[in-house]
């Protein structure tokens, strides 16, 4: 009645719920490779047959299964194992049934369809009929009895097969035999063979797969619209299509909207015995205020490698500063309000009361957290029972005794703001008087952005996270975020940061975008992990190309010394980017500015500017390239002022001074075609042997590395180590580890010395080295050569006037 159908609905309904929910831990659960619903009818809805993965349905009954029993390779899904126990049967008999009737009796139900399906896709015909067994004489080879009814059977028919409770009966002209076999058996041995084919399709997943990349068209444009005009003019494919091109499982990807997904570093697991593919960098010559085009060059050589030349290529590229930083601004101001909060209770509570709120009573008991049992070791106290600690145990224990005027750590925003580069914070009365002058940084500065981009798996950057150093207390002694107990919950804030974010180029090939460390006061490289992801990515035979910051004495440096040393990657080639208006700069120009008119000479043809730059700093980076045992392909950029004879001198010295190739580049225009003549010069110097060396030995002094740094890569004669900064290297060498970690020199990157306006490969000069610093976390010492902001302003015209969106489409004006 009524009433219990109403008390009947909410218990199917809960019994649903249950059922889905243990479906979806089968679906993710590895260890499961075959999932046979053994359910009541009345259970076995759509929505239950439909969650289950099609790869682990062993049973056939999903619609994605029993669609490709309609249309479709059989091999790549599962058949019902009772409609193949059937068909077995009906093939294994004495008398062949290819282009014999086979009727199939009763049974309105999809199961009649399933098989009716199988058996004409093995060539025989099927007709329908009720009971009858006059039919049964009159139209067929073979009779399936769909379901228990009455008729009498012919006496020249025998049984052949009958399912338990006789729900399912096969019969067979058999004239003067009787013939006898269970399809329970046949039934429950092809479960068991679906759930090995299952595994076996599994394990085959798991290999490294060819690439089946879809490139997309570009139709180039004169004059070249802007860069948001030529993004929107293409359509992009959605990133799930691409994840599956380039051989990405659905487990392996979290998609954010159509075009973006994080990759999960399991993938690193699963790809752990494939070689890795051939490695280049991109840097250039030491660049103009305009910049020079190394992200450029390095999508249009991706391109070019991957849609017109058919090679598996990656791009890794470093992220800007509100890019998808995902948790890195929250956990590093987390690691600021921590000092400030602890400095706070430390002033203002006993030891005694900051024990008690530190090591709470649950229950009346109190238990050290891991967190805390860690600065215990640390402090030598090996304890762990909160009650057996003295009182100068608890007082080591609960003061971190921060001194504010050595505190190193700031909190960072994502936008310009000069205003915030000196602050004073905790002028409200809640804070008790405790002011202390402080600043912001923009977020790409923080150390953990350079932590995230050299960290090679989630347990490295929970230990560096660990490690940062974040002040030093009253007796000369590093406090680090693990003092502060907050090393744990910063990694959590960072378990989505850390897995490299896919996208792709205007020609459809593949982009990883991750991490976006400073190339001054860090490393200026894209993360360890999207390469190393990248390299397994694309086969022995395929390509990553990644870009360094700023210079080739800068960015090139430090991905040689800092990224390759914590990667353990070595690289096969070097595309060291140049532009005419570069080299003219250097062999003598004038001085250029953003946003103000070029200067005659970098519009006009002027061969004695373009060789002196060739002569001088194009020699020097191409040197420093070659100081590490990579070859060098010089890249000239191609801008619409450059003429035919000035690309032809440059690629004639460039020669000369020891690349290996070098060739112009007409990507801006053309995209990936008109990077070709690249792609091909990269595939050709990375076939060659490749003698990869580190600059300078780990063990060496602090002072020698950075003298190492300053006299065989910038030129100089020597370095000039302030008292200051010979304070902090004594000091550092006295603290365990530090003196072994390698240098992230922090200077112009407008010139090879300390001095922006010498241009060219400046000679006869003294490095200064005014301070020196430690990223401990990172794993590297900073001198600081100049001074360094960590915090960029506004100009007079910010690029916000240009910026709208329109209310109604919400599209997008003035990025670019």
């Amino acid at each position: 009645n009524d009433l219990n159908k109403h008390k009947i609905g909410p218990k199917i309904h809960k019994t649903t719920i249950s059922i889905l929910e243990e479906l979806l831990k089968l679906n993710d659960d590895p260890r499961v490779h075959g999932v046979y619903l053994h359910l009541p009818p009345a259970a076995l809805t759509n929505r239950v047959l439909n969650s289950l993965k099609p790869e682990k349905d062993v049973d056939g009954i999903s619609d994605w299964n029993t669609g490709k029993l309609v249309r479709g390779p059989l091999s790549t899904g599962f058949v019902p194992p009772l409609a193949s126990a059937v068909l077995h049967l009906l093939e294994n008999q004495e008398d062949s049934l290819e282009g014999k009737t086979v009727l199939l009796v009763g049974g309105e139900s999809p199961f009649r369809l399933v098989l009716q399906c199988l058996i004409e896709r093995r060539g025989m015909v099927t007709a329908k009929s009720h009971w009858d067994s006059k039919s049964l004489e009159r139209e067929a080879d073979a009779v399936v009895l769909l379901d228990a009814g009455n008729v009498d059977i012919p006496p020249n028919w025998g049984r052949l097969g009958v399912l338990t409770e006789h729900r399912y009966i096969f019969l067979h002209r058999a004239v003067g035999s009787l013939v006898l076999s269970s399809l329970h058996s046949l039934f429950s041995f092809i479960v068991r063979q679906n759930v090995v084919r299952s595994c076996t399709r599994w394990l085959q997943e798991q290999q490294y797969k060819p690439w089946r990349l879809r490139s997309l068209k570009l139709q180039p444009l004169t004059p070249v619209p802007s860069d948001l005009q030529i993004s929107r003019a293409q359509t992009a494919k959605p990133v799930n299509h691409l994840a599956e091109e380039i051989g990405l499982l659905p487990e392996e990807l979290e998609v954010y909207g159509r075009s973006k997904a994080k990759v999960r570093l399991s993938l690193l697991e699963r790809l752990n015995s494939q070689p890795d593919g051939k490695y280049v960098l991109v840097a250039g010559v030491t660049p103009t205020p305009l910049g020079e085009g190394k992200s450029t060059v390095t999508i249009g050589l991706v391109q070019a490698l991957s849609a017109h030349l058919n090679l598996n290529s990656f791009a890794c590229l470093r992220q800007p500063s509100q890019g998808p930083t995902f948790g890195i601004k929250a956990a590093n101001n987390l690691v600021a309000a921590a000092i400030d909060a602890r400095m706070l209770h430390e002033a203002t509570q006993s030891d005694k009361a900051l024990f008690s709120r530190l090591v709470p009573s649950v229950n009346g008991v109190r238990r050290f957290s891991p967190i805390q049992i860690s600065r215990l070791r640390r402090l030598g106290i090996i304890k762990s029972d909160p009650s057996s600690l003295s009182p100068e145990e608890v007082n080591s224990f609960v003061r971190l005794d921060l001194d504010p005027e050595k505190i190193t750590w700031h909190r960072v925003v994502d936008t310009n703001d000069r205003f915030l580069r000196k602050i004073t914070i905790g002028q409200a009365s809640t804070e008790k008087g405790l002011t202390r002058e402080t600043g912001f940084d923009i977020a790409v500065a923080s150390e953990i952005m350079a932590i995230l981009a050299l960290a090679d798996s989630m347990e490295d950057m929970k230990s560096r996270l660990g490690r940062m150093v974040v002040g030093t207390s009253r007796s000369g002694t590093p406090v680090t975020a693990e003092d502060l107990g907050v090393s744990g919950a910063l990694a959590v804030l960072m378990k989505d940061a850390i897995k490299p974010t896919l996208m792709q180029t205007l020609e459809g090939t593949p982009v990883f975008v991750h991490a976006g460390p400073f190339a001054n006061i860090a490393h200026g490289n894209s993360s360890v992990l999207a390469d190393k992801l990248a390299l397994k990515l694309v086969g022995e035979d395929g390509f990553v190309v990644t870009e360094a910051g700023f210079g080739a004495d800068i960015g090139m440096e430090k991905f040689f010394n800092i990224k390759c040393r914590a990667s353990g990657l070595r690289p096969n080639a070097v595309v060291l980017v140049a532009t005419i208006r570069a080299l003219k700069m250097h062999g003598g120009g004038p001085s250029v500015s953003a946003g103000a008119p070029l200067p005659t000479e970098y519009i006009s043809e002027n061969l004695n500017l373009v060789s002196g730059g060739c002569q001088s700093n194009l020699k020097k980076q191409i040197q420093n390239a070659q100081q590490f045992g990579v070859p060098v392909v010089v890249a000239i950029n191609v801008f619409r002022t450059d003429t035919p004879a000035e690309i032809d001198l440059v690629c004639q010295l460039a020669k000369e001074c020891g690349a290996f190739d070098a060739v112009p580049c007409h990507h801006w225009m053309q995209g990936g075609r008109g990077a070709v003549e690249l792609a091909q010069a990269v595939k050709e110097a990375t076939s060659k042997p490749s003698y990869f060396q580190f600059l300078y030995d780990l063990q060496m002094p602090i002072v020698e590395k950075i003298r190492t740094i300053a006299k065989r890569i910038y030129g100089a004669d020597d370095i000039d180590v302030s008292a200051e900064a010979q304070r902090k290297i004594d000091y550092y060498h006295e603290q365990q580890g530090y003196s072994t970690l390698p240098i992230c020199m922090a200077k112009t990157h407008l010139s090879l010395s300390h001095l922006p306006e010498r241009k060219g490969a400046p000679t006869g000069f003294v490095l200064p080295i005014r301070d020196v610093r430690a990223s401990v976390g990172a794993g590297f010492i900073y001198p600081l050569v100049g001074t360094m902001s960590t915090m960029p302003g506004l100009p007079t015209r910010a690029c916000f006037y240009d910026i709208d969106i329109d209310p109604i489409t919400e599209e997008i004006s003035g990025l670019f």
